[in-house]
């Protein structure tokens, strides 16, 4: 078997014939189908998800000691990460382990593109490459054919500005609430440009790629933030500027 083939039985396949099933079941609302994806596979990813915000948390209650630390060893920054990693390791901490949820729901982005694609399809080769991926589940093939139009999104088109604001905003809010802030200046800086360029890459991506994949990104997003705030309880990292603050 091919690579392809072999994608398509594990995980391509699967995603598209759950998400015809879900459309079927959600009154044939295939952006439904698309949110209820999402609150599956967030639900699949808990434990790291889990594992990410007591990281997070404990980084949050570690501030007091990295703070104490940076004010020792500032002038030795060698000693400083020394001494970083070993309060991390004697915590149980990775400061990296926000990046495995991110990871795992790589393969589903793609297999979620390629569904999109699939599942939309319009021309006579599109339509008989869909039947033949599609399982014999008459709750499958009653859901043939598929709404593509969902809250005013075009989820098989691309080039929609305002999810991909959204998309681009929602990453920004949950990054800036998970991330400590970094003991070395040059880190720092490497940090605050992340931060920025990550929520703008998806931000352009999203204007490249199918809006059903874009609404994925946006509700997993959001799911994450509700879910980040209530467990950690508040706006982690995320700091608001109160207008009514004095400047003198």
């Amino acid at each position: 078997m091919s690579f392809g083939e072999v994608w398509n039985l594990i995980i391509g396949n699967p995603v598209l014939n759950v998400l015809v099933a879900l459309s079927q079941l959600l009154s044939g609302e295939f952006g439904l189908a698309i949110i209820a994806l999402t609150v599956i596979v967030r639900l699949i990813s808990w434990p790291l998800t889990k594992r990410q915000l007591n990281s997070t948390k404990a980084l949050q209650e570690m501030q007091p000691k990295i703070q104490e630390l940076q004010k020792k060893y500032g002038k030795n920054q060698q000693k400083l990460q020394q001494e970083m990693m070993k309060l991390y390791k004697e915590a149980g901490v990775n400061p990296l382990g926000c990046l495995w949820p991110m990871l795992i729901q790589f393969p589903i982005w793609i297999a979620l593109y390629q569904a999109i694609m699939s599942a939309l399809a319009t021309t006579p080769e599109s339509l008989l490459g869909l039947a033949q991926r599609l399982y014999s589940w008459d709750i499958v093939n009653q859901a043939i054919p598929l709404k593509s139009h969902f809250l005013g999104l075009d989820l098989g088109s691309s080039g929609n500005f305002i999810i991909a604001i959204i998309v681009g905003g929602t990453m920004w809010v949950q990054q800036k609430m998970s991330q400590a802030p970094a003991v070395d200046p040059r880190q720092e800086s490497t940090q605050r440009m992340m931060t920025l360029m990550m929520p703008l890459m998806f931000g352009f991506i999203t204007l490249m790629v199918p809006s059903g994949l874009a609404l994925y990104w946006a509700v997993s997003n959001i799911i994450g933030i509700i879910i980040q705030y209530f467990f950690t309880g508040g706006w982690g990292y995320l700091k608001f500027r109160s207008p009514f603050k004095s400047t003198q």
